[in-house]
């Protein structure tokens, strides 16, 4: 069975960092490109960043360019966000996911 499960998710102010992580299991880690996406309070699904299988090529939407960083440990079945600068148009629930399957997400807060 497939499973995504993220976390490191919380509260911060405005600036402040967080790092995300998603722990897969249940397939070929390493065979798949993988995604974060988020989903803010009364807004679609946005997708963030993307990661080739080797984690060598990145993809990020405009608004998160130059401060947030998708990186992953195929060794460790493990995907990351690392968020810098957050700002409060950053809170939302992040999502990792690959093909169609999603994990449950983990909550990001940003306020002073």
């Amino acid at each position: 069975e497939v499973q995504l499960v993220e976390s490191g998710g919380g509260l911060v102010q405005p600036g402040g960092s967080l790092r995300l992580s998603c722990t897969a299991s249940g397939f070929t880690f390493s065979s798949y490109d993988m995604r974060w996406a988020r989903q803010a309070p009364g807004s679609g699904l946005e997708w963030v960043a993307n990661i080739n299988t080797g984690g060598d090529r990145t993809g990020y939407t405009d608004s998160v360019k130059g401060r947030f960083t998708i990186s992953r440990d195929n060794a460790k079945n493990t995907l990351y966000l690392q968020m810098n600068n957050l700002k409060p148009e950053d809170a939302a629930v992040y999502y990792c996911t690959f093909g169609s399957f999603w994990g449950r997400g983990t909550q990001v807060s940003v306020s002073s």
